[in-house]
């Protein structure tokens, strides 16, 4: 497996090649936590906002992906409902990632980073 052109993961056959949009991982990284119980969004840095506001690049919401060495690596920015333990949501939340990766890629070395930004309370 390498990392090709346009973030594409790629894997070389005999009788060709495999190659795995970024997106693809970002999309199905996405279903995941959203299944997560505990999980109230996605989140974003104030930068993301920012460039998003004065018209740059649409950058996706909470999920950044990339491959190094034969690794699939995430980072997830989450906020985490009011009343749940934050810790036991993020594991979740790794263990979800981790798991839909390595099922929907091949991938079994999949590194996965939560960072919760923080808590959302029901109106």
């Amino acid at each position: 497996m390498i990392m090709g052109d346009n973030n594409y993961i790629s894997y070389q056959e005999e009788n060709g090649s495999i190659n795995i949009s970024e997106e693809v991982i970002l999309t199905i990284v996405r279903a995941a936590v959203a299944e997560v119980e505990g999980v109230a969004s996605l989140s974003t840095t104030a930068g993301t906002e920012l460039a998003e506001l004065i018209g740059l690049k649409s950058i996706p919401k909470g999920v950044t992906a990339r491959f190094d060495n034969n690794k699939v690596i995430t980072d997830v920015i989450i906020n985490v409902s009011y009343g749940n333990n934050v810790v036991s949501v993020a594991k979740a939340v790794q263990d979800s990632v981790r798991s839909v990766i390595q099922a929907t890629t091949g991938f079994e070395d999949a590194e996965v980073n939560v960072h919760v930004s923080g808590i959302s309370f029901d109106r």
